[in-house]
């Protein structure tokens, strides 16, 4: 017997209110990953098996490696968002993807928390201009209700250069320097205003979760290049 499927409501059908109320549904999403993600990190720089585990993979091939990995559950936690319509695998894909974003992080934080002149202050400050920037390129989308979905193209051959620039530098043992941080920051914006602009265009009511995860990775992205901005100054 065929099982009867529900077409899915797109928020652009929803009246004003309704679309809002999906918007702080999202947004309180991306929050509470957002926290758990602290929760995580300062959980995982509490042992120092982690920690130096992590440090040992940042050297050569290990970080590609490391890389490899990430990315690899990103496009699962990612797929497993989009396709499946069970709640409860969609906030685990989320939860892993926290996870793994905060394993990927315990280096950074721990350089810039112990090895840093400024320490825990510079991560207050690039975690504030992080928000900013991120509030603001998310206002532009909701006041002008552009859809950014033009620029998936550029950003898709943005992040494959990045890609290629990172194995280069690994293989070949080169800094990429202040500048390619400072592309990532504009390539991590770039990623936000597409993903509010699908979160405004071309999501469905149901669809909060995977909104949020996406939200919460470019958010991510770009809270890890400032950082690495602000590192490279101190």
């Amino acid at each position: 017997m065929e099982q009867n499927v529900q077409p899915k409501i797109m928020l652009s059908e929803l009246a004003e209110t309704d679309r809002i109320s999906f918007y702080k549904k999202t947004y309180a999403h991306v929050a509470g990953g957002v926290l758990v993600f602290i929760l995580f990190e300062y959980l995982l720089l509490q042992s120092e098996t982690v920690v130096n585990f992590m440090l040992s993979m940042m050297d050569g091939y290990k970080w590609l490696l490391m890389l490899g990995g990430f990315m690899f559950i990103t496009n699962y936690a990612e797929s497993t968002a989009m396709r499946s319509e069970d709640k409860s695998k969609q906030y685990l894909a989320y939860g892993i993807y926290i996870l793994a974003e905060a394993f990927i992080f315990v280096p950074i934080i721990f350089i810039a928390a112990y090895y840093m002149d400024s320490g825990p202050e510079m991560l207050n400050q690039a975690a504030i201009v992080t928000l900013a920037l991120f509030t603001g390129l998310s206002a532009v989308v909701f006041v002008t209700k552009k859809d950014f979905s033009f620029i998936k193209t550029g950003l898709t051959i943005g992040f494959f250069i990045a890609i290629g620039l990172i194995i280069a530098g690994t293989i070949f043992g080169f800094n990429l320097g202040l500048w390619f941080s400072v592309g990532m920051c504009l390539l991590a914006g770039g990623s936000i205003l597409y993903q509010t602009s699908n979160l405004v265009h071309k999501y469905s009511t149901e669809d909060y979760i995977p909104a949020s995860l996406g939200l919460f990775a470019s958010l991510m992205l770009l809270f890890w290049y400032v950082l690495q901005i602000f590192m490279s100054r101190d």
